[in-house]
């Protein structure tokens, strides 16, 4: 039971963390935002989060193995719900990209 509540705060930290990097990419000058919130702040990375913490759950309770190993650590958690974050913003741009190319 404990391995599985580390599980799902490593998750969390894995997104919270990504949703950190994303916020500080975007502050420090590669986009047009340019005041600090921090109610955006903290909103980005309680979202990022979660989706952190269910990526890191959907990964640890399918049947799935990475590698070989079907035992996820906090250690892996946390990676795969940096990684989930990443996976959701990339989705998101390509999506964006799709609706204004229609749109032209």
């Amino acid at each position: 039971m404990m391995t599985f509540i580390y599980t799902l705060i490593a998750g969390f930290g894995g997104g919270v963390v990504r949703g950190l990097m994303g916020f500080l990419k975007s502050w420090t000058g590669y986009s047009t935002r340019s005041s600090f919130s921090p109610l955006y702040f903290f909103l980005v990375a309680f979202v990022s989060g979660i989706v952190g913490l269910l990526t890191a759950v959907a990964i640890k309770e399918s049947v799935i193995t990475l590698g070989g190993v079907s035992y996820i650590s906090p250690a892996l958690a946390f990676i795969i719900g940096y990684a989930g974050g990443d996976f959701l913003e990339g989705a998101y741009k390509l999506l964006v990209k799709k609706v204004k190319i229609e749109k032209e």
